[in-house]
């Protein structure tokens, strides 16, 4: 379709363009595909150019656009976003309409290190499994998982596909379902390792998440994992705390 010149009308102009734009950067473009130059929208839509810096701006504040200095406006990435509940990544990814991949970057059996031993309560220097992945959404790096796994409760884990869920795994192979977990949630900034497999520079901020999962009262999984910030976010629900009053 041609682009047209805006007509004046109850609603703005720069709504219109906004509209216009946020159908081209969410059913046309790709992310990361370069954005109409300002130049180029001020002359197919026959606007300002005070229009145009309004709709992209918007756009940029709402998180479809990211503008680079120096080299234009870009369609942003989705962000991943995550609600605060027990569920793989895989899962997890494929609720939200994504398409989850994993690349399996070492797997062996090896001496768990003193904290996960003591997170997986077994004997310091008990052979785990070690099993580290880089995880993936439609294609672009999300997370890298760095996870360690009781050998004598899940035997042959390392002979299974793991660029799937080790969830569903424990859950339907070992009847032990992953039912709840402990986990502490920082900002850190990436190492070089961590910064390579993620794409970014070393020192951009991450989220640094120490998980340990139980299947029922026993630790199956200490789980280690670094998150891009700017490709997942947390959504958590908070309440207030109930009072009672005494009649």
């Amino acid at each position: 379709m041609m682009p047209v010149h805006l007509r004046d009308s109850v609603i703005p102009k720069h709504e219109q363009l906004r509209a216009i734009l946020l159908h081209k950067c969410t059913k046309e473009l790709q992310p990361g595909d370069l954005m109409t130059s300002e130049r180029k929208l001020m002359q197919d839509y026959g606007v300002s150019r005070i229009t145009v810096r309004e709709a992209i701006g918007q756009l940029v504040n709402e998180g479809h656009l990211v503008r680079v200095r120096g080299k234009g406006t870009f369609v942003a990435h989705r962000p991943v976003q995550s609600k605060l509940h027990l569920a793989s990544f895989t899962e997890e990814m494929r609720a939200q309409g994504h398409k989850p991949t994993t690349v399996v970057l070492q797997s062996e059996e090896d001496a768990a290190p003193e904290a996960t031993a003591k997170a997986l309560r077994i004997a310091p220097d008990t052979s785990a499994y070690h099993v580290k992945r880089l995880r993936l959404a439609d294609g672009e790096p999300v997370s890298v998982d760095d996870g360690w796994f009781n050998a004598a409760l899940l035997p042959g884990l390392l002979d299974l596909d793991l660029t799937g869920s080790i969830y569903r795994a424990t859950a339907d192979r070992y009847g032990m379902p992953i039912d709840r977990a402990e986990q502490t949630v920082s900002a850190d900034g990436a190492s070089q390792e961590i910064a390579t497999l993620l794409g970014i520079k070393k020192g951009a901020p991450v989220m640094y998440f120490d998980r340990v999962s139980f299947s029922g009262p026993t630790p199956v999984e200490h789980t280690r994992s670094w998150y891009r910030s700017d490709r997942y976010q947390l959504q958590m629900e908070v309440q207030g705390e109930r009072t009672q009053r005494s009649v």
